[in-house]
């Protein structure tokens, strides 16, 4: 069967953004972010496409049994593209991120009382997933855990037709 008669124009586009997205956000992408993308790329065509559009076209992808799905972390909702399973702990510390786009250790030990070891186990995988990047280059030597998907790029995919 014919992939876009089957998904749909919205479904292969939102396939394509996560696709060309994912280096920089380990394939968990705001969903505003996705449908701002999308109105990019329709922008030429003129073509609107609604969050409802978006939210029913990702429904549809779950039949590529490749990990496509909503999940709600805090206030925001994000599409994950990568069959990776996130517990509690994952979507805390996504949570704390939106503040800032990032965290730091101290901070995760703080606001939820954890060991560093659970804290740092958290993010480990975390970062082996693709989630999370590190930066050892502040000021206070602090290494800060950064996450593309809570905070807004959506010009990384923009230019792609």
């Amino acid at each position: 069967m014919n992939l876009i008669f089957l998904l749909g124009k919205t479904g292969v586009q939102i396939v394509d953004i996560c696709l060309v997205t994912r280096p920089h956000n380990g394939g968990l992408i705001n969903l505003q972010e996705l449908c701002t993308l999308l109105c990019q790329r329709r922008k030429a065509a003129r073509e609107s496409v609604s969050e409802d559009d978006c939210l029913r076209a990702i429904s549809k992808l779950k039949v590529l049994g490749s990990g496509f799905e909503v999940i709600s972390v805090g206030k925001k909702k994000l599409v994950r593209s990568v069959p990776t399973e996130l517990n509690k702990d994952h979507n805390e510390i996504l949570e704390l991120a939106q503040a800032n786009g990032f965290v730091t250790v101290d901070e995760i030990e703080r606001r939820f009382s954890w060991s560093s070891g659970r804290a740092a186990d958290a993010l480990e995988t975390l970062l082996e997933e693709g989630l999370a990047m590190i930066d050892d280059g502040d000021k206070d030597g602090r290494r800060r855990y950064w996450f593309p998907c809570v905070s807004f790029s959506a010009s990384i995919a923009a230019e792609r037709p």
